[in-house]
């Protein structure tokens, strides 16, 4: 064993604190590059008590965090996930839809204030999409760039390349949720029509669902008479039972999937897109009419498919990580800011 001198700095393990801020919870972890997480806590985000408290409970459990897991670990820094659109590097956020009275209200600027820490503020899509770069399919296929969607409310959309997140000029880089899909489609919240996430969202497939009970799709009517109504998961289960309404909505959000993923294809060119989030669960039902669309639709996949003319494959992929992805993006977001790639990791506990 090696023995120090006296007086010589003996290296302490890094580790960092993430943050994941949703609508309805507020989740904060620590984490160690060699142990993975270390402890997660688990909090309601008190909307109705105001932006202050919830920034105020943040900050008490990453002291509760620090506390209990500093000693003899040198902390990397502390990353937060939030709802976008995010302007960085300032930290202020624009109308988040589910963090309302949130509008320009300068996050990262309040938490440092109460901490006294320097933080490091990042959309959760981005998180997502880092964390499956770096510990999911990117670590699996030894990849540093991608592309990322995550199918839940709304549709988020992450890229990174070489490794770090592309924010674009002001931040705001990764609303491919709001692609036209179909001009003449339904509103969209973002003031456009016809937005991917109008159709292969959860809110999207749920909607949907409801049209087709209107043209009499009976066994869709059936789930939306239970006591839970309908969900994609109990939409997924009628679609797999063989129920051709379920399995047509799946089909219809595949499409509008496959379309999208097909511009980004073309425009973007990269080695890997991954689809996350809720919905992707049903990614068996969503994929054949997706890889129809992106086919037919781009020409750069059909030229860079695994098997195709070029020697490196585009790959297509339902996500490698679940629901903690956004908050392992927020752990590992100081790693990679470091240049102390979490992706040398050999043990990630979720």
């Amino acid at each position: 064993m090696r023995r120090h001198c006296f007086g010589e700095k003996i290296p302490m393990t890094p580790f960092s604190i993430g943050v994941d801020l949703g609508g309805t919870n507020l989740r904060i972890a620590a984490y160690s590059q060699d142990l993975g997480l270390l402890e997660t806590i688990l909090l309601p985000t008190r909307l109705a008590a105001g932006r202050n408290a919830v920034v105020d409970d943040m900050c008490d459990a990453i002291l509760r965090l620090l506390k209990t897991h500093g000693a003899g670990r040198e902390l990397m820094g502390i990353g937060i996930g939030t709802p976008g659109p995010l302007e960085l590097p300032e930290g202020k956020l624009h109308s988040p839809p589910n963090l309302p009275g949130w509008d320009g209200f300068e996050l990262r600027r309040r938490i440092e204030g109460i901490l006294g820490q320097q933080v490091t503020l990042e959309s959760d899509a981005n998180l997502a999409a880092l964390a499956e770069c770096m510990l999911g399919r990117g670590r699996s296929l030894g990849i540093d760039s991608l592309c990322m969607l995550t199918l839940g409310t709304g549709i988020g959309n992450g890229i990174i390349l070489g490794g770090r997140v592309w924010h674009g000029t002001t931040g705001m880089a990764g609303e491919a949720g709001h692609m036209t899909i179909w001009p003449e489609g339904p509103a969209c919240g973002c003031g456009s029509n016809g937005c991917l996430e109008m159709y292969a969202s959860a809110t999207a497939v749920n909607r949907l669902a409801r049209e087709a009970i209107v043209a009499d799709a009976k066994g869709i009517a059936a789930l939306a008479d239970m006591p839970g109504g309908i969900t994609a998961r109990e939409l997924a289960k009628l679609a797999e039972s063989g129920d051709q309404d379920a399995k047509g909505v799946f089909d219809l959000a595949g499409r509008a999937l496959g379309i999208g993923l097909a511009g980004l294809v073309n425009t973007l060119n990269l080695p890997l897109y991954v689809v996350g989030g809720g919905l992707a669960n049903a990614w068996d039902l969503l994929s054949p009419s997706l890889f129809a669309e992106v086919h037919r639709r781009s020409y750069v996949y059909r030229l860079t498919q695994p098997g195709g003319a070029a020697a490196n494959g585009t790959r297509i992929m339902p996500a490698e990580l679940g629901a903690d992805s956004g908050l392992l993006g927020a752990c590992i977001l100081p790693f990679t800011l470091a240049d102390r790639s979490p992706i040398r990791s050999t043990a990630v506990n979720v």
